[in-house]
Order: C-alpha cells, then structure tokens, then sequence
C-alpha cells in the first residue's frame, strides 16, 4: 500500500516513513506543502498523513486545493494542533481522520489500515433546499445566484441543517456533530452560530429560513423560508 507522508519535522518524518515501510507501506515523503500537493495530485497513494503547519503551504491549503480539484484520497490530519476548531476545520474541508502528536505509532498503522480499506468517496453531492446550494466539495454556497461566504463552522452548521431539511434538530445533535462528542464549551454556542448564519443567509435576502423550535433546536424550512 502506497503512501505519502506530508511532514516538515525531518526526524519526525525520516521516523514516521520507516516505521511504515517495516509494516510493509510504501511510502513517499514531502517535507513542505508545495511538495506535497504535486506529489498527492500525481495520484496512486491509497492515504495520505498530511501535517496542518507546513512550510509553503499549510496543511489546510493543501486539503483545500485536493479536494477543489477532485482528488479524493483519504487524509489523515497529523498536528500537535489540538484545538476542537482546529480538528474541525480539518474535518470541514474533507480529511478523513486525525491525530495529534505524540501519538502511538500503532495507531497511527491502524488508522492508516482503516482508510485504505474505506478507500477514497465518492464526491459529495450538493446540498439543496429551494434556492439555498452548498456545494461541500467547492465548500461554498449560494442563495440563488449570489455566492454567500461561510466559515468551515458556519458551513458545517448550514450542512448539517439542510441534511435535516423539515426536521427539528436537537440542540444536542448539533453540538455533537458540528462541534464534537466531547465539547465541555458553554452550548449556547450553537444559538450565536445560528445568528452568524441568519445575518448571513436569511437577512440580506428577507428570508426567515433557519427557525427556532423552542425546547428543541433549531430547522430548517425545507421551502426555503
């Protein structure tokens, strides 16, 4: 199994690709992020372990640009960036997995493992309610003709939303899905990204798409508002 190991820290790297190649990887190497989109956009990895702090171009360019261009392989995130927001604008823009330094080797071949069974998906397929598009692929959306720009979390909000179309969607669900399992923040996170998303979506256009369910959380008309 092929895979390119994008990592600046040479000790770390040099440890990482021949730890792998004793499990039987074949593995490549770029040590910046320039390196490591032309040699991921030359295809054949079946993964690839992609550091967010690179020289060049940061790991997040990289997972951008992959992705803008359709390239599909499965990433794994591996950063001593350890923040929630940080994961998840990894998670946003299309990475598969994480891990933060130090981490065991093992699981690092497991997680690895893991991915080239899933192998890469399929591109995701736009998301619509009336005239309201997100295109998760681009990351970018549209009332209409009109290009709306949002944050990696302000996207992951709207996604998860229309995905739901109709449905009331617990505050509970949101804090899990689009912030994480685990978050121990103050919740009423999710009523401050909602109004983000209101100024952004609703107003400018005199729409009242996103609607509070009290007692519950939050929907999204599936009419459009």
């Amino acid at each position: 199994m092929r895979v390119l190991v994008v990592e600046d820290e040479a000790n770390l790297a040099a440890a990482v690709a021949r730890g792998l190649r004793a499990e039987g990887f074949d593995v490549d190497v770029a040590g910046d992020g320039v390196t490591g989109l032309q040699r991921a956009l030359s295809g054949g990895h079946a993964a690839i372990v992609l550091d967010i702090m690179l020289p060049g171009r940061s790991g997040y360019d990289v997972l951008r640009e992959l992705r803008a261009r359709e390239v599909w392989t499965p990433v794994l995130m591996l950063t001593a960036k350890d923040g929630e927001y940080d994961i998840a604008d990894a998670l946003d823009l299309g990475a598969d997995d994480y891990l933060t330094k130090p981490f065991p080797f093992v699981v690092l071949v497991a997680r690895l493992r893991a991915l080239a069974r899933r192998g890469a998906p399929e591109r995701p397929a736009r998301l619509t309610v009336a005239d309201l598009v997100l295109d998760p692929a681009a990351h970018k959306a549209w009332r209409g003709d009109t290009e709306v720009a949002l944050t990696a979390r302000e996207f992951a909000l709207l996604a998860h939303l229309m995905q739901r179309a109709g449905d009331a969607v617990p505050k509970s669900e949101l804090l899990t899905n689009v912030w994480d399992e685990n978050f121990a923040g103050d919740p009423n996170i999710v009523e401050v990204y909602i109004g983000y998303l209101r100024r952004k979506i609703d107003v400018p256009f005199g729409r009242k798409s996103i609607e509070t369910v009290r007692g519950v959380g939050y929907r999204i008309d599936a009419a459009g508002g």
